[in-house]
């Protein structure tokens, strides 16, 4: 017989009271793992271990809860437990509502103390200088590539790259009111500008397209002149109050930003494997011919795949380049090893940006 929806209310009830009591219990279990940790010395954040839970968590669930929204979840059951033995603080480019403040909830989960930048530069100096433990920042879009700021940054910093996420990435004209009707200036991020190009083109040819220093910031302006749209996400939108005058304008449909997640590693050391690693280094080699090729050589011999290969000029005025790549894999496995100390041998230039889990 089939119950009735007060029966069903009931149950949910009695399984929520359950669900808080394990929930608690298991907070009380990680503030135990927290006292340990602070007698060792040990991180707080290790995201290896939190990926192992995840896809664990994963390979035991029959359904119906999909496992995209079961790491999700557990992502925040996690935060929250985190946030009892330290809350991170995690720079960002800001406002709140970018991306970046997205990928960075995405990744830690909402249990951590925000710290909004002006622009790249600020979000290394913040998680350098130890005004935050961890910074977030693009690294490559799908349709414009490379983030090129960012790379130079990693070049030069004592940060390393401990994670990475990818988010879908939508972006919506957004303004005082839900029309494209007298849209005279059309401001976001110069990678928003440019996903976007066709569309502006075809629908808002004679706006001024204007260049600023995030997404949310954009929004933040077109929230004070009416003849003024953004270019920005659903959650921006949210944040300042504005319509969405069009959605989803992006060029690309599956357009895609990758972040990485950086911090000093006195405040986390090098994640250990978590089986589905990658290894991302920058090296440059002396300018002579069949130099790339041999770069590319100890990576075949050991049987380690490359994901990533960019170049960015060196700046030396003798058209040298660095070169950045990820490997798959982690240096604590045998090939991956023998292959980055072969490499190391013949580059004028190496240094290891991070090793870290990769992202779903």
């Amino acid at each position: 017989m089939a119950k009735t929806l007060s029966e069903l209310r009931v149950l949910i009830d009695a399984v929520d009271q359950e669900l808080l009591a394990a929930l608690n219990r298991r907070a009380s279990l990680a503030n135990e793992v927290g006292e340990i940790k602070r007698a060792e010395g040990s991180a707080v954040f290790r995201p290896e271990r939190e990926a192992q839970v995840i896809h664990g968590v994963q390979s035991a669930n029959k359904g119906p809860i999909k496992d995209s929204s079961l790491a999700l979840i557990w992502r925040e059951i996690m935060s929250a437990c985190r946030a009892l033995e330290a809350p991170q603080r995690v720079a960002y480019l800001g406002p709140k509502g970018t991306y970046s403040e997205e990928a960075a909830l995405r990744f830690f989960g909402s249990s951590i103390q925000h710290v909004p930048c002006a622009n790249f530069d600020e979000v290394f100096h913040a998680a350098s200088s130890g005004a935050a433990e961890f910074g977030v920042i693009p690294v490559e879009n799908s349709t414009e590539g490379v983030v090129t700021r960012s790379l130079d940054l990693l070049l030069n910093s004592p940060l390393h790259i401990v994670g990475e996420i990818s988010l879908l990435v939508r972006h919506h004209l957004l303004r005082t009111q839900a029309s494209l009707e007298n849209i005279e200036v059309v401001l976001a991020h110069p990678q928003a500008l440019a996903q976007c190009q066709q569309w502006l083109s075809t629908h808002l040819p004679n706006a001024e397209r204007r260049a600023v220093s995030s997404n949310a910031e954009g929004a933040r302006l077109a929230a004070a002149n009416p003849a003024w749209a953004a270019i920005a996400s659903e959650r921006a939108g949210a944040e300042f109050g504005l319509h969405t005058a069009a959605q989803a304008i992006q060029d690309e449909a599956f357009n895609r930003t990758r972040f990485v997640m950086v911090c000093l590693p006195a405040v986390m050391p090098a994640p250990e494997a978590s089986g589905k690693d990658c290894t991302s280094l920058v090296v440059s080699v002396p300018n002579r011919p069949g130099a790339v090729h041999d770069m590319l050589v100890p990576l075949k011999e050991h049987g380690v795949s490359m994901t990533r290969f960019e170049s960015r000029p060196a700046r030396s005025g003798q058209w040298e380049y660095f070169f950045y790549i990820d490997l798959q894999g982690h240096p604590s496995e045998p090939n991956v090893a023998a292959a980055l100390q072969d490499l190391r041998g013949i580059c004028a230039f190496y240094k290891v940006l991070g090793t870290y889990p990769l992202a779903d």
